[in-house]
C-alpha cells in the first residue's frame, strides 16, 4: 500500500508541476497571443497589414526593418523593437493601438519579454 501511495503522489506531482519545466512554448503560449492582438495588422494577409512587419513568421519578425531595427532580437529584450512598442507610454507608439480594442495585459507583456529573453 505505501508503494502505491508513493506512486500516486509522484504521478500527481509530475502532472501538476511537470509542465512548468517546459518553459514558454511558441505554439501554445505566444502564437495565440500574437494571433489575438497582432496578426490583424502584422500577419500573413498583405491587404490587412499596416506596415512591412510580419509577426506570423520568425524570418520576418527577426530581420532588420528599413530602419535597421528588428522587432524581435532573440535573447535580447532591450534590442527588440516589439518590446519598446508594447511598453511605450506614448499612445501613438504603443502597440497594439488603443483603437484596436485589444490591449495587452501586463502578464501578456511579461510573457512576450520572457519569450524573447529566452531566445524567442
Amino acid at each position: 500500500m505505501p508503494k502505491l501511495f508513493l506512486t500516486l503522489c509522484l504521478s500527481l506531482f509530475v502532472a501538476n508541476f511537470g509542465a512548468a519545466d517546459e518553459g514558454i512554448i511558441f505554439n501554445r503560449d505566444i502564437r495565440p497571443l500574437l494571433a489575438e492582438h497582432c496578426f490583424q495588422c502584422h500577419g500573413a494577409d498583405e491587404k490587412q497589414r499596416e506596415s512591412d512587419l510580419r509577426l506570423d513568421l520568425a524570418e520576418f519578425a527577426t530581420k532588420p526593418a528599413g530602419s535597421g531595427e528588428r522587432a524581435v532580437v532573440p535573447g535580447d529584450v532591450a534590442a527588440s523593437k516589439l518590446v519598446h512598442r508594447i511598453r511605450a507610454s506614448d499612445p501613438d507608439e504603443r502597440m497594439p493601438p488603443k483603437d484596436s480594442g485589444k490591449p495587452l495585459t501586463p502578464a501578456q507583456i511579461d510573457l512576450l519579454e520572457r519569450w524573447i529573453g529566452d531566445g524567442a
